[in-house]
């Protein structure tokens, strides 16, 4: 099969690799569709042997033994290989497995290949009414998304106002995951540098905050609202983090999910006097992919919108140019 090589230094090529066989308890998965990702950044420029691709849509075009899913079923693949065994998968945890083998698209071959193989558990069977370029939205946008809000949950159940820090795909998805999963009525603000990314959040139903012309603490006076109750940042820069936390209300609830930067703190002001919260939110739960599920279903009109470019796989070099520059919300490519 012919795949691309991320050779390094912002360049890919094309080579061929072997179609990959499915052994016991593994699928062989057509891909139809997988989302570029910013944490695909260190395999474009600095390369890497394995065909990258973690939020991959396919239909399954083989099976291996002791497997139960059938030749033509349409999903997605979780990008963590989970055992399924350890303490934290047998409480749901799949995303905190404790003996990870594999991540799909970093360290075994993902989804820019027309073909790849995966352990059967790692598979979510979707209706096939669902397109399958849309359907990778399930992953990074609405997983992510979604975990984090309910991380939040945890610490906070009465949240009628968060902030969102960074306006890229994985902030747009926690715009659409907090309306969906919220209501359309909490207030939502979102803070960027890109105008074109703000734009399309404003069109999603959040209030969107350029930093070059204004600031966050002017967005939440103008909203009439002292602070925000909580804080996603998706940047990982340490001045998002820090701004989104100055802006939280007591009891608030900053959510990191971009890996990245520190985060400075005082403790008694900022933690013990405020009673704030500070949570770490990891991609999301295995489990979790079944509630989306019924979310895109009712709702892909409205997910759809953060879907802005799509390429053939031969136009893989210009859609990962196009999409670290930044005009863009959730670039895919086709298959």
């Amino acid at each position: 099969m012919r795949v691309p090589l991320f050779v390094g230094n912002g360049e890919i090529k094309y080579g061929e690799k072997e179609i990959p066989v499915p052994g016991k308890g593994q699928l062989l998965l057509q891909v139809k569709g997988n989302a570029l990702c910013g944490s695909e950044r260190g395999q474009f420029y600095k390369g890497t042997r394995t065909t990258p691709g973690h939020e991959a849509a396919g239909i399954v075009a083989e099976v291996g033994k002791e497997t139960r899913t059938l030749v033509g079923a349409h999903g997605v693949v979780f990008l963590m290989g989970y055992c399924g065994e350890c303490r934290s998968c047998k409480l749901g945890f799949t995303n905190q497995c404790l003996h990870k083998h594999a991540d799909y698209g970093f360290n075994h071959d993902g989804g820019y290949g027309p073909y790849m193989v995966v352990n059967e558990n790692v598979f979510f069977e979707i209706d096939k009414s669902i397109p399958l370029i849309e359907a990778t939205m399930l992953l990074d946008i609405m997983g992510t998304g979604g975990h984090a809000i309910k991380r939040a949950q945890l610490v906070r159940t009465d949240i009628q106002s968060v902030i969102i820090a960074g306006a890229g795909p994985i902030g747009l998805g926690v715009l659409a995951m907090v309306k969906l999963l919220l209501g359309k009525e909490t207030v939502v603000f979102i803070m960027d540098f890109v105008q074109y990314r703000l734009d399309l959040a404003e069109k999603m139903g959040g209030i969107a905050v350029n930093l070059d012309i204004g600031t966050l603490e002017e967005a939440i006076s103008t909203a009439g609202l002292a602070g925000a109750d909580v804080a996603i940042d998706t940047t990982g820069k340490t001045a998002g983090r820090q701004t989104a936390m100055q802006a939280l209300n007591k009891r608030g609830v900053l959510v990191c999910v971009g890996h990245g930067e520190e985060l400075n703190l005082k403790v008694s002001s900022d933690l013990i006097m405020t009673e704030r919260a500070v949570l770490g939110s990891e991609y999301f739960q295995y489990s979790e992919l079944e509630e989306n599920r019924k979310l895109i279903m009712e709702n892909i009109p409205y997910l759809s919108q953060i879907i802005t470019h799509r390429y053939k796989v031969e136009q893989i070099q210009e859609a990962f140019e196009i999409f670290f520059q930044g005009d863009t919300g959730k670039v895919v490519i086709e298959q």
